[in-house]
């Protein structure tokens, strides 16, 4: 079955094109770089020891996309391309609705064009905004508080819409929590461009010194320590829910929603302490105002995703930990800035 992975250059592509290759999927990557490496991908085809066709095209670009199915015969797409910066989605959301939105109204239409009709689409859990209650289940009450949110979201619309009106689609809708981790080889990873948006990169690289320390955003949340709690899943367990997705959506035309986490919730100051276990290093941190926009507490409650893709997480902490700290010291820099 060849599968054409959108964003596959990417941090959660990369480690999801492994996975795919180990089950036994042909895999074929489009990618246009803004946000990833083309090293990645030389280093999955030496981990995979298989080669991959990689082309580097937009989403956006519709006679481009054309070229690749017309070149490939596509049975599925993992869709992981798009924009990922909350804060960013705020200051430009027109870039955020053109490319998350936009350029999936483009490769489902490309998609029809040539009778591909299974795809595996990355949405996120700020789909939920400020859960009411956790842990979070599928049907939990849906209020996207950012652009990046409500991009995921009307993308999850615009696809129950498609089977509504053609049942023959084959759909799975997966909402991610917080992806860490690296690779256990510490040959791929999470390579943000610039300052690192997201807690796991920052404190790595506060570790390995490039950052001076880390700002804890808010210290009077409503949880044991005043600090924001998040559900981490080891970036290797994602790329697996992949897998199963695609396992299971063989057996019949169906959409489903399943969240991809681990059912357990770390605060801020567990995960600087959990890293400085790893990495035997002191994490120096100050506590700052809240950011806007963010809250106190999301996980997931995963029972769903068992019950409907066979899909568990299986990574402990420590492990997610220590496989970041093995990337950033053996990458300090990340990957070679060439595309």
């Amino acid at each position: 079955m060849k599968i054409l992975v959108t964003g596959g250059a990417g941090y959660i592509g990369s480690h999801t094109c492994i996975e795919l290759i180990k089950a036994g999927f042909e895999v074929i990557v489009v990618d246009n770089l803004c946000n990833s490496s083309f090293e990645s991908l030389k280093r999955v085809k030496i981990l995979a020891d298989c080669d991959i066709p990689f082309y580097n095209v937009d989403i956006c670009d519709k006679p481009a996309l054309i070229k690749v199915f017309k070149k490939h015969s596509i049975d599925g797409v993992v869709h992981l391309a798009g924009l990922k910066a909350v804060g960013e989605s705020v200051e430009k959301p027109i870039k955020y609705y053109n490319t998350n939105v936009g350029g999936t109204f483009i490769l489902t239409d490309v998609m029809c064009e040539f009778n591909c009709k299974t795809i595996v689409f990355s949405s996120s859990a700020t789909v939920y905004g400020d859960p009411q209650t956790v842990p979070i289940k599928e049907n939990s009450p849906l209020s996207a508080k950012n652009p990046y949110g409500r991009s995921k979201l009307m993308i999850e619309e615009f696809f129950q819409d498609i089977f509504a009106t053609d049942d023959s689609w084959r759909i799975a809708l997966l909402r991610y929590f917080n992806p860490i981790g690296a690779h256990k080889s510490g040959l791929i990873g999470e390579d943000p461009n610039g300052v690192p948006n997201n807690l796991i990169p920052y404190i790595s690289q506060v570790a390995v010194g490039k950052l001076e320390k880390l700002s804890v955003f808010g210290g009077d949340y409503d949880t044991p320590d005043g600090t924001g709690v998040r559900d981490y899943i080891h970036v290797v367990d994602l790329a697996k829910g992949h897998v199963k997705s695609l396992q299971a959506l063989k057996n019949k035309p169906q959409v489903f929603i399943v969240n991809l986490g681990t059912g357990k919730g770390f605060s801020v100051l567990e995960m600087i302490k959990a890293f400085e276990k790893a990495s035997k290093k002191k994490i120096p941190y100050q506590i700052v105002d809240r950011r806007l926009g963010d809250i106190a507490i999301c996980y997931a409650d995963p029972t769903f995703a068992k019950e409907k893709i066979n899909w568990k997480a299986e990574y402990e902490l420590n492990e997610m930990c220590e496989d970041t700290w093995r990337w950033q010291s053996l990458n300090l820099d990340g990957y070679p800035r060439y595309k």
